[in-house]
């Protein structure tokens, strides 16, 4: 069958190409992609081209398909998999899929990078046994389809809250996940991810019980207080404080004002810059866990650390990048039982025809995440624009996201799907 995708030609060449689909082996499953959402990991893929880790081809003769955080319908399945999984059923896929090679040790091969067939910017594509084999292919019980594309990242940001670790006085046991009850600083927070992280914290069953949230920025800390608010986080017992850093000559002192005079138990660096990484580090406690989520571009990225409250203080340093199969199944778990609504994390919509160009320049592009609907044809435009857009197309989902607060949802998602041009 013929299909569409976004492929990997070479630094910062990503095409839009039609080809066709070879029939699937007794071990692959047919999958139809319905959303993607653009992943700055995949900018960094489209800088570097071949000399990325997760490429395994020569790309002058194969071209993998790009895109990672994508949810779609199972289409055919082959024998092998008949009796695990079912046609016409919501799927995501874990892609980290730790793929061991023939001495055992696992491999950096994933969907987005790694293969010919499948990536989640492309209309149909071919899983691969490895997928079924790690169980990386994910039931998912949800009423829409963005939802599952945003179950990759905010697998990362539970992982992250996972990976945290604590120990007693006098004990060698990491006791793992963040302090319950505890205080948590999130340091240049109000990102997409950061978003994620607030609300992850506020409705997670291990939940700090105060929560600082930092950032320099006042139109991106008011849309975000609006979002997660302070209340909301009061009904699930946590005393939830924003705060601009950027207007604050003091931040240590100030923010440890803020949390009674005292320093934090943990501590996540949402932006790969020194002075906020040196600043988490000042915010520790003793026994305080710091968490630097954002993964810089510059491999020889470094800050000061104090050791001298790594010996006596005990503090602990973690960096993770990527959930689990677990961590995405709670992802999935949480957002289909309305927990978790990782639909502000969303700023922009556009269709298949929009990726090459929104991936190359990601960085340069303002907002959050930026959805692809692949079967569609759509330029990449803002939430906050469609009321600009002058079409009857877009007037319609204004007025639906107006209804939602402004956030994309399921009814505009479904309104897209029955009535944007398709590719």
């Amino acid at each position: 069958m013929k299909a569409k995708a976004v492929r990997l030609y070479g630094e910062n060449d990503l095409r839009l190409d039609e080809f066709e689909l070879p029939q699937i082996k007794d071990d692959e499953i047919l999958a139809k992609v319905i959303s993607d959402s653009i992943c700055m990991s995949s900018h960094k893929l489209a800088s570097v081209g071949a000399k990325h880790k997760r490429v395994r081809h020569d790309l002058t003769k194969n071209r993998p398909i790009i895109g990672h955080e994508f949810c779609g319908i199972i289409e055919k399945i082959g024998s092998k998999w008949a009796d695990q999984y079912k046609t016409g059923a919501k799927y995501a896929i874990q892609t980290a899929l730790n793929y061991p090679d023939e001495n055992g040790e696992p491999t950096l091969w994933a969907p987005g990078y790694s293969y010919e067939f499948i990536g989640g910017d492309a209309t149909y594509v071919i899983i691969p046994k490895e997928v079924m084999e790690m169980n990386c292919l994910l039931d998912y019980n949800g009423n829409n389809y963005y939802m599952g594309s945003l179950s990759e990242p905010v697998s990362c940001i539970v992982g992250a809250f996972h990976a945290q670790y604590h120990t007693k006085n006098g004990s060698y046991v990491h006791s793992m996940g963040i302090a319950e009850g505890g205080s948590m600083a999130l340091l240049a927070g109000v990102g997409p991810m950061g978003l994620g992280a607030i609300d992850y914290a506020i409705h997670n069953p291990r939940k700090p019980s105060r929560l600082v949230v930092t950032d320099i920025d006042d139109s991106r800390l008011k849309r975000a207080s609006s979002l997660l608010t302070p209340e909301e986080a009061k009904k699930n017992g946590v005393e939830l404080i924003y705060v601009n850093t950027g207007e604050i000559n003091n931040p240590v002192d100030h923010l440890k004002s803020l949390n009674g005079g005292k320093l934090y138990d943990d501590v996540f660096v949402f932006a790969p810059v020194k002075p906020v990484l040196e600043l988490g580090d000042k915010l520790l406690g003793r026994d305080g866990c710091l968490n630097f989520f954002a993964g810089p571009s510059n491999s020889a990225f470094s800050a000061e650390l104090n050791f001298y409250n790594v010996h006596y203080e005990s503090h602990h340093i973690v960096g993770t990048s990527g959930g689990n199969t677990d961590d995405m199944k709670e992802s999935l778990s949480m957002m289909a039982k309305g927990e978790l609504n990782p639909g502000f994390m969303i700023t922009h919509i556009g269709g298949l025809n929009t990726v090459s160009n929104t991936t190359i320049n990601l960085d340069k592009i303002s907002g959050g995440k930026k959805l692809i609907y692949t079967h569609k044809n759509i330029e990449l435009t803002a939430i906050d624009d469609f009321n600009k857009m002058e079409t009857p197309f877009f007037e319609k989902l204004a007025e639906i996201c107006t209804r939602h607060n402004g956030l994309w949802n399921t009814e505009a998602e479904q309104y897209l799907l029955e009535n944007a041009q398709e590719i």
